[in-house]
């Protein structure tokens, strides 16, 4: 059983989300924002949805933490992500001058890191954790694209 309040419990919060985007039709990618232990706001891609191409889980789940506390910070955050943010995503992180950023697996097609290979897009006082539940957050992807097929 997972432990309340570690990275693989607050990742399987984010992989709950990516089901329901994934059982919607859209890029299963889910997010939740967590502040002192306790999630705040939850997203999952809600692209096709909403036809806007900015409406991925972490665009959802940070403006639904903003929208939570009142504030466009959030220096005391964590943000939980199945898969690596984009660089729109990455961007949106750097602005929202969050603590933490923890993803499960690498997006090496679509993940910031394609195009900002030696940069860290995020605000520099942010701590980067990765590989959280890399498997499991792997496989509905692969799930997802192999049924798309």
């Amino acid at each position: 059983m997972l432990q309340p309040r570690s990275d693989e419990y607050f990742m399987q919060q984010a992989l709950k989300e990516a089901r329901i985007a994934f059982d919607e039709g859209e890029v299963p990618i889910g997010a939740v924002v967590v502040t002192n232990g306790k999630i705040i706001a939850r997203g999952h891609n809600e692209v096709e949805k909403l036809n806007d191409p900015t409406a991925h889980a972490e665009m959802i789940a940070l403006t639904s933490a903003f929208s939570h506390i009142g504030a466009k910070y959030l220096p005391d955050a964590t943000l939980y992500v199945t898969v690596e943010p984009c660089l729109m995503c990455a961007g949106a992180l750097y602005w929202s001058k969050i603590t933490r950023i923890v993803w499960g697996a690498d997006d090496e097609k679509n993940g910031h890191k394609r195009i900002a290979k030696e940069e860290n897009p995020f605000h520099q006082k942010a701590e980067v954790t990765q590989g959280v539940l890399k498997e499991e957050c792997a496989q509905l992807m692969k799930d997802f694209f192999k049924q798309m097929r």
